[in-house]
């Protein structure tokens, strides 16, 4: 529409129509769309500035060549009854006939008609032709088709083939006239009222409405303009064709029509990546359930943890009672006047202490601890075991809805993702070696009581370390018993000093229980966390994709559905326009 001075609102519609399809093809860029859309909107675009795009298609029997030529007046294309145009032939204004070849499946035919200083005209493919040209039809022209002009013929009207191609123009939301060719075929009028009944009625069921229908015969209306012969053409009925091209399609309805063919393309393009957004989200949500999921696991795995570990620790605290009481009864049965010379020789009374009271205490607590160990050891490796299930049910469920679409984008992004992820984790489970980590485990809870409970222990055995805590206080307490054996011909002394010993052994035990289980609970928290932390740190890229594509998703929705109420409020509003003037004629 270059240089043509528009009326005031069809020009406001064009300014704003522009800036929709851009502010469309700038959304189709930021979703990561597919490149025949962002080139349907882009040639939407610049179809604005061209000459009205008439395209005529049909099955390659229905006439489409002859059906041109009657409307040109001349033969300008080839006809026959095998399939002759095996190209697309965009037939434009030009000093003579002449042909030139466009691209890989189209040709530019030129010829001296006043018809073609207005309109462009498309002659197709058959739809039931050769299928890459079938492709190249609907990928190229329909989008940038301003109205199409749909031939069937007489003897086999509404094919399958035609069935399919309509509902493909019908879904870019184009302007169709449908033609019914070579009604010279016909018997008698009753014979054509039956056929076009059966075109209306299936062309209602097809598209939803009864489109203009013209019965034509095409070839006799060529004949009949060459040779001026005017009762022929009259029986043709092209007159009446003819007739609603040069009025119906005068210039203020080309104008329409060439608005309405970007304003259906941008509907049909918001639709479809509306209805992508949706599926991508909805695909999300699963992927979010399958996080969710995995992290209240993982504060499940925590709390289970934290439950278990502190009934283990029960059983440390219940031999260090028995230490206790193992301490009580020695004091009641040691501290006394019968054993007063024993009591003056404090390496026996240590000796018979560690042989009574301390006895095998560091190997019961090293017992305990290290099954404690084995527990957390297998407690990781279960937890490992079901974020790589999750996974791998998470990529098994899309697998099928996968297949034939793994291209670069967002698919593709996701679910090599998904696959490196659950690779990581199944890497880790192969990896995960349970004596080894036994080992560092032990290693990192021995350095954690040393570092608490005895400056210097180094690299002695965890049982070793508890040794030295027990065998400390056994020394101190003895110490206190061999001391109180001078005063113990007091016999007021004597309970008093069993008082103190007893007081000072609990204090003992108390003081290394607090070092131990202080020292084993820091460590198991640290040991806990630094789990669960690797098992984030291992899903963090799934994560924030799935975060990532969520917002980005919502955005582009809210986009696209901006975008298509905006169109869809242009279309009504020039469908408004054309009621009015159809009302304003009648």
């Amino acid at each position: 529409m270059r240089g043509k001075i528009l009326p005031p609102q069809q020009q406001q519609a064009l300014s704003k129509l522009r800036a929709l399809l851009l502010d469309l093809h700038s959304a189709l860029l930021t979703f990561g769309a597919a490149p025949e859309d962002e080139t349907a909107v882009r040639e939407s675009q610049l179809q604005l500035d061209s000459l009205f795009l008439l395209v005529v298609a049909g099955e390659f029997n229905a006439g489409k060549s002859a059906f041109i030529n009657a409307l040109l007046g001349d033969r300008i294309l080839e006809e026959g009854v095998t399939p002759t145009t095996s190209r697309i032939h965009v037939v434009r204004f030009g000093p003579t006939v002449e042909a030139t070849a466009m691209d890989a499946v189209t040709d530019q035919i030129t010829a001296p008609v006043e018809l073609l200083r207005e309109i462009h005209i498309v002659d197709t493919p058959g739809t039931n032709a050769i299928e890459r040209h079938h492709e190249a039809i609907t990928q190229k022209f329909l989008p940038r088709a301003d109205i199409v002009f749909f031939l069937t013929s007489a003897d086999r009207p509404l094919t399958e083939s035609e069935r399919v191609f309509l509902g493909q123009i019908r879904e870019w939301g184009k302007k169709i006239v449908i033609v019914l060719n070579k009604i010279d075929i016909l018997e008698n009028d009753a014979d054509l009222q039956r056929i076009l009944s059966f075109v209306s009625e299936n062309i209602q069921r097809l598209l939803g409405f009864i489109p203009e229908i013209f019965p034509v015969a095409a070839r006799p209306a060529l004949q009949a303009k060459r040779t001026g012969d005017v009762e022929a053409l009259a029986r043709s009925r092209f007159d009446k064709l003819e007739e609603y091209i040069s009025s119906t399609l005068d210039e203020e309805e080309r104008v329409r029509l060439k608005l309405l063919n970007p304003l259906g393309v941008g509907t049909r393009i918001t639709g479809k990546y509306l209805k992508e957004t949706q599926d991508r989200a909805d695909l999300l949500k699963g992927d979010s359930q399958t996080i969710d999921q995995i992290e209240r696991e993982l504060k499940v795995y925590q709390a289970d943890m934290s439950k278990g570990f502190h009934l283990r620790l029960a059983d440390v605290d219940n031999i260090l009672h028995e230490f206790e009481k193992r301490g009580d009864d020695f004091f009641e049965s040691t501290i006394r006047l019968s054993r007063i010379f024993d009591l003056t020789d404090k390496a026996k009374i240590k000796a018979e202490f560690e042989k009574r009271v301390v006895t095998d205490l560091p190997k019961q607590i090293e017992q305990r601890i290290q099954e404690t160990i084995d527990w957390l050891v297998t407690s990781d490796l279960q937890q490992w075991q079901t974020v790589r299930d999750h996974l791998t049910r998470r990529r098994s469920e899309q697998a099928d809805k996968l297949v034939g679409q793994m291209k670069a984008g967002f698919q593709y992004d996701r679910s090599r993702l998904l696959e490196t992820v659950g690779k990581t984790t199944q890497r880790t489970l192969e990896n995960y070696d349970k004596e080894t980590e036994a080992s560092r485990m032990a290693e990192s809870l021995q350095e954690a009581v040393g570092r608490m409970a005895l400056v210097g222990v180094g690299a002695v055995g965890l049982g070793t370390a508890v040794s030295i805590l027990a065998t400390t206080a056994a020394a101190d307490v003895t110490g206190l018993v061999a001391a109180g054996a001078i005063a113990a011909f007091g016999l007021l002394i004597l309970p008093h000093r069993k008082q103190v010993a007893r007081k000072q052994l609990r204090e003992k035990i108390a003081g290394m229980r607090t070092q131990l289980i202080s020292a084993l609970t820091a460590q198991f928290d640290k040991e806990v966390q630094g789990s669960v932390r690797r098992v984030e740190d291992a899903i963090a890229p799934y994560t924030r994709f799935i975060k990532a594509e969520q917002g980005k998703l919502n955005e582009c929705a809210d986009r696209f559905k901006q975008l298509q109420d905006e169109l869809l409020m242009q279309s009504a509003a020039l469908n408004t326009q054309a009621a009015a003037k159809l009302a304003a004629k009648s």
